[in-house]
């Protein structure tokens, strides 16, 4: 199985970015994904998820301007809009089976990470 984001890049505040990372070997109706990023003086945080059935969850700091999406086959996205400089980040895609989260397990499929920087 192999993850690869793409789609950051350098933009301006009030900017959008579709990030996108095509997931082989996660089927849909098995494998929970996430974004996740990390910011230059922050630690790691996990800001969207969605689950085998399409559920999708979202950290309070992007809720109403970022979504989480998944298509066929096995594409997820992060539609970022209204983006401001605090989301400077590098973000990254994770996957994991769904039974395997629910027993309290990490994430245990990551991409290496896409660059997002917001400029004032």
């Amino acid at each position: 199985a192999q993850m690869e984001e793409s789609g950051g890049g350098s933009v301006q505040a009030g900017d959008s970015l579709r990030l996108s990372c095509p997931a082989r070997g996660f089927p849909q109706d098995r494998y929970c994904m996430a974004w996740f990023r990390q910011g230059p003086t922050k630690g790691r945080e996990q800001i969207a998820t969605i689950d085998s059935s399409g559920r999708t969850t979202y950290a309070d700091s992007v809720k109403d301007r970022f979504a989480i999406s998944r298509d066929n086959p096995d594409t997820l996205y992060l539609q970022m809009n209204d983006l401001k400089p605090e989301d400077t980040a590098t973000y990254t895609c994770a996957g994991a089976l769904c039974w395997y989260l629910r027993r309290g397990n990490d994430y245990n499929y990551w991409g290496r990470g896409t660059q997002v920087t917001v400029s004032s």
